[in-house]
């Protein structure tokens, strides 16, 4: 039996990364040997904090390292080219969402993937909710019957100290968006996947509060045209006071299931259910960041299967969120609604 630890590296050290040293430092088939960051001292300090080496660059640190995996926690224009990189030099990808700023770019990462064999995942950690699931479970076996509309809304704050912690954020060229592919990202991910997808949406997007030079919007909504008929609406903000834990309800065939820091399932007959999920040990945003832990064991499930399990959000379903993001914006610039 091959007892020997995959090698694993992480390129960016912001704040995210500590998510995913948790999870891989709490995973014995696995061995964090180095970190990367442009700036040296970002990944000098994680590498004394956690263990490893540190490199300025990622390529280098690949190759050196003879890395089996490496995890892309970079701002998001970046991620396609270090996906498609690290995969053409025989690693596995983890890469923090959005897949990509295009969907140009998540197909590149697709075809690369699907080209070398290596396992791309998209980390959409919400899904890996044990209410989350239990959404999918009860929407798949029938018992709350057909989903016919739904609504997702989120009120964060973003201020201009946020926007001012990183020059790639707020311009279309290196974030890719505002409040869309970077807040509601995993909203929006959720309300696809629990609607069984959406044909079409009418959406608008504007910069309520966020000030000149920055580009991006802070508010945006939606209209999506689910594919098994029915709609669902979808309000995201940056420019509220705090940060609310956001919120999906789901109006069911025979019950009414609202997705928050619980689930509360109201069915028609009278019969009301509350489920809280026990890895959930806070409230507001930091509700939607709990899971890394779950999603990134399942990502190496899926590696050292050898080809005999799928990692749950792969290439495939990654690009379904760029593909959402993309149209709500094809839309707010044709006034109409665009095909999904």
């Amino acid at each position: 039996m091959n007892t020997q630890k995959l090698r694993v590296g992480i390129i960016g050290c912001g704040s995210i990364h500590h998510q995913h040293v948790n999870a891989l430092l709490a995973d014995d088939r696995v061995a964090l040997v180095a970190f990367a960051d442009t700036n040296t001292a970002k990944a000098e300090k994680s590498a004394a904090a956690y263990g490893g080496k540190a490199y300025s660059d990622y390529i280098e640190m690949t190759d050196t390292e003879k890395l089996d995996a490496l995890h892309i926690c970079t701002p998001h224009y970046l991620h396609e080219p270090m996906a498609v990189a690290a995969m053409e030099r025989g690693c596995h990808v983890f890469c923090e969402k959005p897949m990509a700023i295009t969907v140009d770019g998540a197909e590149k990462m697709m075809n690369t993937s699907r080209k070398t064999g290596k396992k791309l995942g998209i980390c959409f950690q919400n899904r890996f909710r044990e209410t989350s699931q239990l959404v999918m479970r009860l929407i798949r076996s029938g018992e709350v019957g057909k989903v016919l509309g739904a609504k997702a809304i989120l009120t964060w704050n973003r201020g201009i100290d946020y926007y001012r912690s990183g020059e790639w954020r707020g311009k279309w060229a290196t974030e890719g968006g505002g409040v869309l592919i970077n807040q509601s990202i995993h909203t929006l991910d959720l309300l696809d996947q629990f609607c069984g997808g959406f044909g079409a949406v009418n959406a608008r997007v504007s910069r309520c509060m966020l000030p000149d030079p920055y580009e991006v919007e802070d508010t945006a909504m939606a209209n999506f045209m689910l594919k098994s008929g029915g709609n669902a609406v979808f309000f995201a903000t940056n420019c509220y006071a705090t940060c609310n834990t956001p919120e999906i309800a789901l109006v069911c065939e025979k019950a009414v299931l609202t997705l928050g820091n619980e689930l509360i399932i109201e069915y028609l007959n009278g019969r009301k259910d509350l489920f809280s999920d026990p890895k959930i040990i806070t409230n507001g945003k930091a509700v939607w960041g709990s899971c890394h832990r779950a999603a990134i064991a399942h990502f190496y499930d899926a590696v050292l299967s050898h080809g005999k399990e799928e990692f749950l959000i792969g290439p495939e379903e990654g690009i379904r969120t760029v593909k959402l993001i993309n149209g709500i914006y094809t839309s707010d610039k044709t006034g109409e609604y665009a095909a999904l």
